[in-house]
């Protein structure tokens, strides 16, 4: 694997509680890459995630970090940017913290179209509790608590996104760290709310989405898809069969959320009092 060094590593040695082998190491990598080669400013960056075993991977990118409650990272992210538009935030927590705990906001961020990037660890189950069903685990899939088999169909993130109209929608996998890559350097440039659902595998507690079951259960999106289809998109996103990857969608001309109201680019902490009673009148006539 590519050992090239970037701002955003921390000092060699640091524990990383993940086990060897799982698919949060590779992701990292890809963000912290991803993040390097788009020449991001890391004293300007905001990486924001809950609770989990894939939140964890903000603590180990070398930014600013906000650690929240379970389930509750995306209201913090949008606080932030509200309080300084001009902070890079990204979003990093796993499919539970992300469409179980924090699913009520996942829509509402999604409605808002907030300027961030949100990458989700979607491993289909959870790790850091040991195991049992997340909302993406595949029907059938046994665990520890769901001892007899998930009954409920899954979580589908991509087709509620673009049900909702997100303007960023993709999926990928990141045992393919450099196509991963890439598609978080899109996610990132982009100029709205941005998802990348990222297959990752957890090496110890699902022994059924392996390595091997993602390669050959997962293929690119056909060359010839339209990007900005997003009837076309919600298509691909419910089809059965395979997994698709790739960019499913995006709408450059939704209007930022920052911009209906009213926010401007000087951050929140260096407005004076006439700034603070403008900009509180604005919110309260959105409100």
């Amino acid at each position: 694997m590519d050992k090239t060094v970037t701002p955003f590593d921390m000092p060699a040695g640091m524990d990383i509680a993940w086990c060897p082998g799982c698919g949060n190491h590779m992701l990292l990598k890809a963000v912290k890459s991803a993040l390097h080669e788009l020449g991001i400013d890391r004293k300007n960056l905001v990486m924001v995630s809950g609770i989990g075993q894939a939140a964890k991977a903000a603590q180990y990118i070398k930014a600013n970090m906000f650690n929240g409650l379970h389930g509750r990272a995306l209201p913090v992210a949008l606080g932030i940017k509200l309080a300084n538009k001009n902070l890079d935030v990204i979003v990093e927590s796993g499919d539970g913290d992300m469409y179980g705990e924090g699913g009520n906001h996942f829509l509402h961020a999604i409605r808002r179209n907030i300027n961030i990037t949100v990458i989700v660890h979607d491993n289909m189950v959870y790790a850091l509790t040991k195991g049992q069903a997340s909302p993406t685990s595949p029907c059938g899939i046994k665990t520890p608590v769901q001892v007899n088999g998930v009954k409920l169909e899954p979580f589908n993130p991509l087709a509620v996104a673009l049900a909702l109209n997100a303007p960023f929608v993709a999926r990928a996998y990141a045992g393919d760290v450099e196509r991963t890559k890439e598609i978080i350097k899109q996610a990132i440039a982009f100029k709205g709310f941005s998802l990348v659902d990222v297959f990752q595998p957890c090496v110890v507690f699902n022994k059924v989405n392996t390595y091997q079951w993602f390669r050959e259960h997962t293929v690119s999106l056909p060359e010839n898809h339209d990007v900005t289809d997003r009837t076309g998109a919600f298509g691909l996103a419910i089809q059965p069969g395979k997994l698709l990857l790739g960019v499913f969608y995006r709408d450059e001309k939704r209007e930022l959320y920052e911009e209906q109201m009213g926010i401007g680019t000087i951050p929140l902490y260096e407005r004076n009092q006439l700034d603070d009673e403008a900009f509180h009148k604005l919110v309260n006539n959105y409100l």
